[in-house]
């Protein structure tokens, strides 16, 4: 009787342990922490520990402190971390070829345009498209509007040529640096200072906030606010882990992750407006607003891009962007 009784607690003890035991996610990104998704990530881990009271503990791991970016979505997929947030580019080479049209030349002119995606059914639709991998979409967060760094001025689209662009792995932005006669190089982000530092790379394009945090500046002559792309995040988490999760937490981690992506959109224009004063004052780096009519030639060159690449990510994704942004290659 004694020993039953013990078994019987041992078990009421290990199921109240079991129920008690709190809930870790391990969130992993490869930008500093100080960036704007560095920044709404850290407000997330804050908001799910004060929302779910302690169930729920989210491990920030900043700046390619667990995984590079070529191997966070891998680990992903197997369950060795729980949530990432990566550029939309990464889910082209993962087979889902839709995402890419974010990375088409001069598709929105700005956030209201982008917001009718992001945040429309369109946006959505192509979140749902993740699920057969794994894979559940939860938000996208903004970083900003992408622009053209180098070590000599780039002004007319003939500045671009032969000369090593880093770019994240998109076949779009492949042929974006094409378009202009540049050499595209697809390379880690974790890699791109020491590359532009030793030259193996001439160039890149980025949103003033992770030009200025990664210190690009101080390996960089000349910027040229050229706003010709966008980058963007989609908030991601393993799905297998998700939905086992109780459904008090699961609706908690929502609420806090719509809170975090209204803060992640909100400071993403005002942190790349403070990087680029930083990049200003540090002198370092030749900061260059392309007239109307240089701006306006460099999104000339870089239309044929739409039409080449249209079968990559298929006609109705880009005819649905299209109808949001206004945009129509075909009458540049």
């Amino acid at each position: 009787m004694k020993l039953s009784k013990l078994l019987l607690g041992l078990l009421l003890g290990c199921a109240a342990l079991a129920i008690n035991a709190q809930i870790v996610i391990k969130f992993s990104h490869v930008v500093a922490a100080d960036t704007p998704k560095g920044k709404a990530s850290d407000f997330f881990a804050k908001r799910a520990a004060e929302l779910t009271k302690g169930k729920a503990k989210v491990e920030v791991y900043a700046n390619s402190a667990l995984y590079k970016d070529k191997e966070e979505m891998e680990a992903l997929q197997i369950g060795s971390v729980q949530m990432l947030a990566p550029s939309l580019a990464k889910f082209g080479p993962l087979g889902v070829k839709e995402f890419e049209a974010f990375d088409f030349p001069f598709m929105f002119d700005d956030t209201a345009e982008l917001h009718k995606i992001t945040q429309g059914p369109v946006g959505a639709a192509m979140l749902a498209k993740l699920e057969p991998k794994g894979i559940k979409g939860l938000a996208y967060w903004d970083n900003g509007f992408k622009s053209f760094s180098a070590n000599t001025p780039l002004k007319s689209p003939a500045d671009y040529k032969g000369k090593k662009f880093r770019i994240q792995s998109s076949k779009v932005l492949e042929e974006e640096i094409r378009s202009v006669g540049g050499i595209p190089q697809v390379m880690a982000f974790s890699e791109v200072y020491q590359a532009l530092q030793t030259g193996v790379v001439d160039g890149t394009e980025n949103p003033i906030s992770n030009f200025y945090t990664q210190k690009m500046h101080e390996v960089q002559k000349h910027l040229s606010i050229t706003n010709h792309g966008y980058l963007g995040y989609a908030v991601i988490v393993n799905k297998k882990f998700w939905d086992g999760l109780p459904a008090d937490v699961r609706g908690q981690l929502e609420q806090a992750m719509k809170e975090s992506t209204v803060y992640a959109n909100k400071i993403a224009q005002e942190e790349n407006d403070h990087s680029l004063d930083g990049v200003k004052k540090s002198g370092k780096t030749t900061v260059y607003v392309p007239t109307k009519d240089e701006r306006f030639a460099l999104k000339k060159a870089m239309a044929p891009v739409h039409i080449k690449m249209t079968d990559r990510v298929g006609k109705e994704t880009l005819a649905e962007f299209y109808k949001a942004t206004g945009f129509d290659p075909s009458k540049l």
